[in-house]
């Protein structure tokens, strides 16, 4: 049997729903990170903005709750980026990008680890310490030190304080130490972290998962194998994967004006974009310093940029709005800046 065609409005509803922007729920903020398979937080009021556009009567306080009971976590997992994760997706994640060659697991970065971990196991540090420490004891200096000191306090799991993800966060870089995650199996924890990801993002191809995940396709493919899939087409022939059972709505279905905070990874868990961001706009959104801009989204698609001038939403359109959208524009950014302020 052919496998099925899906039309690119069909993968904007289907990502759309499973990314909780066709209807609010009401979800605690883990919950939702953990939905997500983790939110992009290296601008920290991202994740709060990012929760509220997709839940009923999030407060940022409850986040905050979370933080400071390390319930979740601010660690360096995909893409080698900054994420907001639960505790125990932390130690699946680690366990999970442990056969790739990530600096983290460099030869020099296990060699100072155990001594990174000595030094934060009375409180935590202040990056600083971490790189004066390398200096005495590792006889490195200027930036290879605190290239060092970056690969190895994320070998030695040593995290960043939850202060510098509150809504209002301390700039000052400290990291705090987490017990070492349980061992795992890598290719069964990649396989649940992948099966996750399909549950989130799907259906997607091999090359999304890999720009997801900055995995390499031997180690992905091996985990792939160990699932239950379903197997699409796209409109350009791609083989799509996807898990069974996930969401596939009408592509008629109607889809609300969002609001996306920067770095929301609903834009950059794909090679492909075009299910939400067509590439016309794309280098509006997405500068070449891999800076991702505020966006919003009218009928499931990327429509404009938004960012906050004197306390105030203000919404930049790429193409004139109708009415109706300009009225649903409106409404949704007087929500938001209620949320704001």
């Amino acid at each position: 049997m052919a496998e099925r065609v899906l039309t690119q409005r069909e993968l904007n509803r289907a990502l759309l729903a499973r990314q909780l922007l066709l209807e609010r729920k009401g979800l605690a903020a883990a919950t939702v990170i953990e939905r997500l398979v983790g939110m992009q937080a290296q601008w920290p009021p991202a994740p709060y903005v990012g929760i509220w556009t997709r839940t009923t009567g999030f407060r940022r306080e409850a986040l905050e709750r979370e933080l400071a009971t390390g319930t979740v976590v601010k660690a360096t997992v995909m893409r080698q980026t900054l994420h907001l994760v639960t505790l125990r997706d932390y130690a699946l994640m680690r366990a999970a990008m442990s056969e790739t060659n990530f600096p983290w697991m460099s030869k020099l970065a296990e060699t100072i680890a155990p001594g990174i971990r000595r030094l934060a196991a009375a409180g935590p540090i202040t990056g600083a310490e971490g790189v004066a420490h390398i200096e005495r004891a590792h006889k490195l200096a200027g930036i290879s030190a605190r290239r060092a000191f970056r690969y190895a306090r994320v070998r030695a799991h040593l995290l960043h304080h939850h202060e510098t993800a509150l809504w209002k966060a301390r700039p000052e870089g400290r990291f705090t130490l987490v017990d070492e995650p349980a061992a795992l199996v890598p290719v069964e924890a990649r396989a649940e972290m992948l099966r996750r990801y399909l549950a989130a993002f799907g259906p997607a191809t091999r090359r999304d998962v890999v720009a997801w995940s900055m995995m390499h396709v031997p180690e992905i493919q091996a985990s792939l194998d160990l699932l239950e899939l379903r197997r699409f087409r796209d409109e350009q022939g791609r083989e799509l994967l996807d898990v069974p059972r996930a969401p596939l709505p009408d592509p008629g279905t109607p889809a609300p004006v969002r609001f996306l905070p920067k770095w929301d990874n609903i834009l950059l868990a794909h090679a492909d974009r075009s299910r939400l961001l067509s590439e016309r706009y794309r280098k509006r959104v997405i500068g070449v310093n891999g800076d991702v801009a505020q966006t919003f989204l009218v009928d499931g698609f990327v429509a404009g940029t938004w960012k906050v001038e004197k306390g105030r939403i203000r919404t930049t359109p790429f193409e004139p709005l109708s009415a109706a959208a300009k009225r649903e524009l409106k409404e949704e950014a007087a929500r938001l800046q209620e949320f704001l302020d």
